[in-house]
């Protein structure tokens, strides 16, 4: 026989406000099945919970309903009072007259019945629900960080430091990511190498990080505390085991004018190349595309100049299967192809290049060793022109968004100018300046200020040549007139974008994106770190654009995220998860299709002799998520849902 204790919680003036709580509680008290019911004005503290906790002592309770307000609010609260007093949890439900009522309603009387009817229905389902049990999964404690930036190195220190295993695996033949191509770094002005080598060296020698650099995300599969991990191995055409780094490959190379992605197309490197000086591993790669030997079955200058025979051109692709718990993705960003901006010129005046480009020509590792020197010409620019949301806030382009660090990098590089071409002259065309963060605003002040800076708020609305130098036109809106100015070169502040196979990955490793390509967290400002899927977690501009501190931190929640669920050998998750029928299944896989996580497979039913006798679908507990997708879609009915089957939702109605 059902006792259910219903408690009716005023929360304050939330509901008492608008919903008669001495009224509903004595209707509800007279339906059926009903042994208990009183209000109290916060039944979410400590008292309140107390009186929950006696009445289903004294009273024998075998189900409790608290009608207060959103379950997303007090569900655990309330479960965790049940449970400490022997009643299973999963018999506690919540009926949500706050947001359901009193918020959304102004007649009191109406607002009664609706939280009367809302309260009687949650007492008809909770008679029905069972008790549940929390699943155990056993955990791998080994994360895999994917992505050998800023964000990805942080994370897996953060995690081989608390004593974990990681594996670090980068598609790039180095470690650095985009950090790496930098001169200095805002607020600052800390050499970007000397921040990030050191980082890089110790990722590479932490005996808990496994380094698979020049190595690729073939599959992903399982779930969380279990992943199987695919990881294509990309054949380098060297031996890493015999290779020292001496370079003398790279120097002997025939082939030598190929332009370098590292320098962004400014610098040349061979066919067989280390991205950058300090790359690290320090061990070269061979461009096959592009490799004499390759193209044509000669040349092998390489391999005989290699003292040790390191080089190896029947090295193929190996393929690596590794068990993970958890997984870090951290794949960072490209940026947008400025080729799109006729109107500024970029890909057909050689003097117009992007901040990257610029990047690279400031620094002392670049293809000028730290010169600011024009492209066409290789000779010192004295009027740069710098224009802002290029790319950025521009619905026309694709991007709507912000790209957070443009108004600071800009700065930045006025800055820089400024240092090394003395009695230059710099002009910022911007919209907005945004500099939020610790120290920016007083950046961008120091840049106009000290530095000499001419800001005009404007649009640019055409660049191009005349006489040899570059003309910029554009508007001052703050005088209200145009603006032409003379210029040796011109910056791109370009739009950062989400990587361009950024949602074909996404599908790989099995979590949300949105319009852009970015990574969608779980919930935007209480779980930022976390993915849709358990056990995957995002760090760095994967997510959005972000500047290199917020990277960090991101990585290091995400790194706690990973030693969270590592803490114990066994992860409890709730057991709200979908089972099927195999008596009933029809086998026609509507719901492996619908699953949006893949927690659903072919089973198949064998005889005792081992023939079979039918497929069917088989739901694995510790990938599902209890979305309940698969139970709309099950034309045999055979699918239910834990704490939501038709029963209870039947019920649930017709107690309405």
């Amino acid at each position: 026989m059902a006792k259910i204790g219903v408690f009716i919680c005023h929360c304050g003036e939330n509901v008492a406000a608008k919903i008669d709580c001495t009224q509903l509680t004595a209707a509800i008290g007279e339906h059926p099945g009903v042994a208990v019911s009183v209000e109290y004005k916060y039944f979410c503290s400590d008292p309140g919970q107390e009186s929950v906790k006696k009445a289903i002592r004294e009273h024998g309770l075998t189900g409790v309903v608290v009608a207060a307000c959103s379950p997303r609010m007090h569900e655990a609260t309330f479960r965790n009072a049940c449970a400490e007093a022997g009643l299973n949890p999963y018999l506690c439900e919540i009926a949500n007259i706050r947001e359901h009522c009193s918020w959304v309603h102004t007649d009191k009387d109406m607002a009664t019945i609706k939280a009367l009817e809302i309260t009687r229905s949650l007492v008809e389902k909770v008679k029905r629900n069972n008790e549940l049990r929390p699943i155990e999964v056993p955990v791998t404690r080994r994360a895999l960080v994917i992505g050998g930036g800023i964000a990805g190195i942080q994370a897996a220190l953060d995690i081989a430091n608390a004593g974990h295993e990681v594996v670090l695996v980068e598609r790039e033949a180095s470690l650095g990511g985009h950090m790496a191509q930098l001169s200095e770094t805002f607020p600052t002005l800390d050499c970007s190498q000397c921040i990030m080598t050191p980082r890089m060296v110790e990722a590479a020698r932490h005996p808990k990080i496994r380094l698979l650099t020049y190595a690729e995300i073939e599959r992903v599969e399982g779930y969380i505390g279990n992943f199987k991990v695919k990881v294509r191995m990309k054949s380098r055409s060297v031996d890493m085991k015999k290779c020292t780094g001496c370079g003398d490959c790279m120097l002997k190379c025939p082939v030598k004018k190929i332009s370098s992605e590292f320098d962004c197309g400014l610098g040349k490197r061979a066919a067989i190349y280390t991205p950058f000086a300090q790359s690290v591993p320090n061990i070269p790669v061979i461009d096959k595309k592009r490799c004499t030997y390759f193209k044509n079955g000669k040349c092998q200058i390489c391999s005989k100049s290699c003292p040790i025979n390191a080089i190896d051109f029947t090295i193929e692709d190996e393929f690596l299967d590794i068990e993970i718990g958890a997984i870090v993705v951290a794949t960072g960003f490209q940026i947008q192809n400025t080729a799109m901006y006729g109107e500024y010129g970029y890909g057909k005046y050689a003097d117009v290049i992007t901040g990257l480009q610029f990047e690279r020509l400031a620094s002392a590792s670049g293809p000028t060793s730290g010169k600011i020197l024009r492209p066409s010409d290789n000779s010192e620019p004295q009027t740069v022109v710098f224009i802002q949301c290029a790319g950025s806030r521009d619905p026309s382009k694709g991007v709507r968004y912000c790209s957070k660090i443009c108004c600071m990098y800009t700065a930045k590089h006025a800055m820089l100018y400024a240092h090394k071409v003395h009695g230059g002259k710099t002009h910022i065309f911007y919209m907005d300046i945004r500099a939020g963060g610790k120290g920016y605003d007083e950046f961008t002040r120091r840049a106009i200020e000290e530095d000499e800076a001419s800001y005009v708020r404007g649009r640019v609305s055409k660049v191009w040549q005349e006489n040899g130098r570059l003309m910029v036109r554009g508007v001052d809106t703050l005088l209200g007139r145009p603006v032409e100015v003379a210029a040796d070169m011109v910056v791109l502040a370009t739009a950062i974008i989400a990587q361009p196979d950024a949602k074909e990955f996404a599908k790989t490793v099995g979590i949300g994106y949105d319009e852009y390509g970015f990574y969608n967290e779980a919930h935007l400002k209480l779980r930022p770190v976390e993915s849709s899927t358990a056990g995957i977690y995002l760090a760095g501009c994967c997510q959005s654009p972000k500047d290199i501190p917020d990277s960090v931190a991101q990585a290091s929640a995400t790194a706690s995220k990973v030693l969270a669920l590592f803490s114990k050998e066994q992860l409890e998750r709730e057991p709200v998860v979908a089972s099927n029928n195999e008596a009933t299944c029809a086998g026609c896989w509507g719901c492996v299709l619908a699953c949006p996580y893949g927690a659903i497979e072919q089973k198949d039913i064998l005889d005792r002799s081992g023939r079979l006798i039918k497929r069917v679908a088989s739901v694995n507990p510790g990938l599902c998520q209890g979305c309940g997708t698969c139970v709309t879609f099950c034309r045999s009915n055979s699918i239910d849902l834990a704490g939501f089957t038709e029963r209870q939702i039947f019920a649930e109605v017709m107690g309405l």
